[in-house]
């Protein structure tokens, strides 16, 4: 039982005009009543007052606006503020001065939104920091209640890292700042990043000020690109170029770093107005040539991976951040233009020539077909003049056919030289492109690495054997196969080509000769050095009629004479003695005879 203290009363109190309701002491109460009551504070319902939090537990806090009874409000209008503590000033709505119960009932909720649309203007105007509960997750992004407000927080304004789970931050309560209102829609916007920002801001300052270029520094990995790594130095970010990542060449990033990974960076170059950093890795090992073998030198083997492909050539690791050109010439003692991918693809394994290094410009040139012996060393030994091959066709000109033999080894078949009896217009008619060819030595050009080829030389020249056979005068049966402006060519036996102009190709009853036609054609001209036959059909009956007219002619002649001789016989016997007549005998005896 508690214990009671004895307190004395009041010495001048009239307790028996109290006992019998003296109207003294009842307007003396009423006065006390009235100072009471002047000493709380004027309220009306429907206000939004100031309070304070007097006492809290997790269902309810209890709320004193000077009124003669204070206010409970549930915990949950609390829940976006978990720092409220005894004490706090807290904004109240006065719903009811007096319920039923005689309780006054505040609201927390409702005072907020009263004052909600005027507050957040005034936070977007000032650019205050506010704090906001964050409700649950919407499409893109949260829903925060700010003031009572239910306001949208994008995902790309909740961190300045990309948010990957947006669950972790429901329930919470943050700082925020109002980034956009729209007055006709009464939408707010506001941002977690904004306040993130502007930290770091005030970290990059001062970190970009004491910054040196030279200076090592540790760093995190924080992103990772296809260009290169963005490494966090404590509140700044700076960038690794995938150039600068190692001494060697790089295809992927991810090669050399992992996300989250500490490394040491040097800083190469940095820009205080545009806040960029460019750093280096590499640039904290010694540099590959610099630790190259002394005693490497021109004309070593070395091996190496095909690094990067190009058409003139392909670049060679010999060792990391070493690396020698081969261009595409140094590839193949062959001649021909080709592109270096024909020789090699990237991520092959090499052997190679060392052929020049320079070791202050860090340049080395490679070449792989010195590996082999050069083929015009010993090309008369080799390929003497006269000497028979096999070789593949690569290419035609108006003129001739250009062969390779071997690899490096190339020569040309002159059109004049593909057969004896046919005449090429162009090399595509007798051969084609990749097809294998039978060729014979004729020149060899050592300067120029060209040999002179033939192939009709293979054979025995058939011109010879020609010449007995297509004698002058000499009749053959041909073909008509082509027909010129010129004339026509004809095809005579052994596949030889002959040629006739159109006045030879008159026939007998004034026609043309046609194509297709075979006729009797006169060989009129032969040349065994040009290789040409010249023929005549209408020749043959044209010779035919003129040996009749001449035997006509000779025979007639013969008539005349004859005659004659007969008229001077009779003319002379008239005249002559009986000695004379044995003389005509005899006369007459010669000329039959000479019948």
């Amino acid at each position: 039982m508690a214990d009671l203290k004895n307190v004395a009363p009041l010495e001048d109190f009239d307790w028996e005009a109290y006992a019998n309701g003296d109207s003294k002491v009842e307007a003396s109460r009423e006065a006390q009543e009235e100072a009471y009551n002047g000493s709380l504070n004027k309220v009306n319902d429907h206000d939004v007052v100031d309070g304070t939090v007097i006492a809290m537990n997790k269902r309810e806090v209890v709320v004193n606006i000077g009124f003669k009874s204070d206010g409970i409000i549930p915990a949950s209008e609390f829940r976006y503020n978990p720092d409220l503590k005894v004490g706090d000033t807290v904004e109240v709505y006065i719903e009811n001065q007096e319920d039923k119960k005689g309780q006054l009932i505040l609201s927390h909720k409702k005072a907020r939104a009263s004052r909600s649309w005027d507050r957040v203007n005034e936070a977007l105007e000032k650019e205050e920091i506010i704090k906001g509960y964050v409700k649950c997750r919407t499409k893109g992004g949260m829903i925060v209640d700010v003031f009572g407000i239910e306001a949208f927080l994008p995902g790309s304004q909740i961190d300045v890292k990309p948010i990957r789970d947006y669950d972790i931050f429901v329930g919470k309560t943050m700082e925020f700042k109002v980034v956009k209102i729209n007055q006709d829609y009464k939408n707010v916007v506001v941002s977690h990043k904004a306040l993130i920002e502007a930290e770091l801001e005030a970290q990059k300052q001062e970190i970009i000020g004491r910054l040196e270029k030279g200076q090592v520094l540790e760093g995190t990995v924080k992103n990772i690109t296809s260009y290169g790594v963005f490494i966090d130095l404590g509140g700044v970010d700076g960038l690794i170029h995938i150039t600068d990542l190692s001494w060697g060449r790089v295809n992927d990033p991810k090669e050399i770093v992992e996300l989250d990974q500490k490394i040491n960076v040097v800083i190469l170059d940095f820009d205080n107005e545009k806040k960029r950093i460019a750093l280096g890795l590499k640039q904290l090992t010694p540099h590959p040539w610099d630790a190259l073998d002394a005693d490497l030198k021109v004309g070593d083997h070395v091996k190496g991976k095909v690094v990067v492909m190009a058409d003139y050539g392909a670049f060679v690791e010999i060792a990391p951040g070493v690396e020698g050109l081969i261009h595409v010439s140094e590839m193949s003692w062959s001649q021909h233009l080709r592109s270096a991918q024909d020789f090699m693809k990237v991520g092959d394994e090499v052997e190679a020539v060392i052929l020049t290094l320079d070791r202050e410009e860090r340049k080395m040139s490679l070449g792989i077909k010195q590996l082999k012996d050069d083929p015009w060393e010993n090309i008369e030994e080799k390929y003497p003049i006269g000497s028979k091959h096999t070789a593949k066709v690569r290419n035609f000109t108006n003129f001739g056919v250009f062969v390779e033999i071997e690899e490096g080894v190339d020569g040309l078949i002159h059109i004049s030289d593909l057969s004896w009896t046919k005449k090429i217009k162009h090399p595509s008619e007798f051969t084609q492109i990749g097809a294998e060819i039978e060729v014979c030595v004729l020149e060899i050009d050592k300067t120029n690495r060209r040999l002179s080829l033939g192939h009709k030389q293979l054979e025995e020249n058939p011109w010879d054997v020609f010449e007995t056979v297509f004698t002058q005068d000499s009749i053959h049966e041909g073909t008509i196969v082509e027909m010129l402006d010129k004339g026509a060519v004809i095809q005579l036996e052994y596949g030889v080509e002959g040629f006739a102009t159109p006045k030879h190709l008159v026939k007998e009853d004034g026609s043309q000769a046609q194509l297709n036609e075979k006729l009797q054609f006169k060989v009129i001209e032969f040349n065994k050095e040009s290789k040409r036959i010249i023929l005549s059909h209408s020749r043959i009956y044209e010779d035919v009629q003129r040996a009749e007219a001449r035997e006509a002619k000779k025979a007639t002649k013969r008539t005349t004479t004859r005659k004659e001789e007969t008229s001077a016989i009779q003319n002379q016997a008239a005249s002559t003695t009986l000695g004379d007549l044995d003389a005509l005998a005899a006369l007459k005896a010669k000329m039959q005879a000479g019948e």
